[in-house]
């Protein structure tokens, strides 16, 4: 069995008799997952890094409203330059405008509890600050509304673009 397992394994070898891990969580996290998810696949549970491995199952979901976060921003920042701009217009915004959609709905479709962000009104009002910065870095304006005068149905239909 011993035999068996480390041949399959690489981590194993290291596992069999030793009770810690050899690779630090801090140092090397990368090589902390690929052991953490040897440890598992040979049933070795009892060596698991628990505790980090729960806060890295916490940060997937993290960096999952982070990344539709960041769609957002850009996507807002796109309409308010359409809206504000207009003799800038073109189709390379209209490109992105519809790329953002497109991967926002995407992503709540892959990961349905992301929905829930998008009638937060706390978040929504982070994000637009945000596309509101990056509208004003790109465009040099300051003309831009306080809080965002569009609805969310708005804001994902792909046919909607603002005068």
């Amino acid at each position: 069995l011993e035999m068996r397992i480390c041949s399959i394994l690489p981590y194993t070898r290291k596992m069999i008799g030793e009770p810690k891990m050899s690779v630090a969580y801090e140092k090397d996290i990368v090589a902390w997952a690929n052991e953490q998810a040897g440890f598992i696949r040979a049933g070795r549970f009892d060596l698991l890094d628990l505790e980090n491995i729960a806060e890295e199952i916490e940060d997937v979901g993290k960096s999952e409203k982070r990344e539709l976060a960041s769609r957002m921003a850009i996507l807002l920042s796109h309409l308010l330059k359409w809206q504000f701009q207009s003799g800038r217009r073109g189709a390379s915004w209209q490109r992105t405008i519809k790329e953002q959609r497109k991967a926002i709905t995407l992503e709540i479709k892959s990961t349905p509890s992301l929905k829930v962000s998008l009638n937060d009104l706390d978040w929504l009002a982070k994000i637009w600050a945000d596309a509101v910065a990056k509208a004003v870095d790109e465009t040099g304006l300051d003309v831009f509304p306080e809080a965002c005068t569009w609805t969310i149905e708005q804001i994902l239909d792909l046919a909607f673009f603002p005068n």
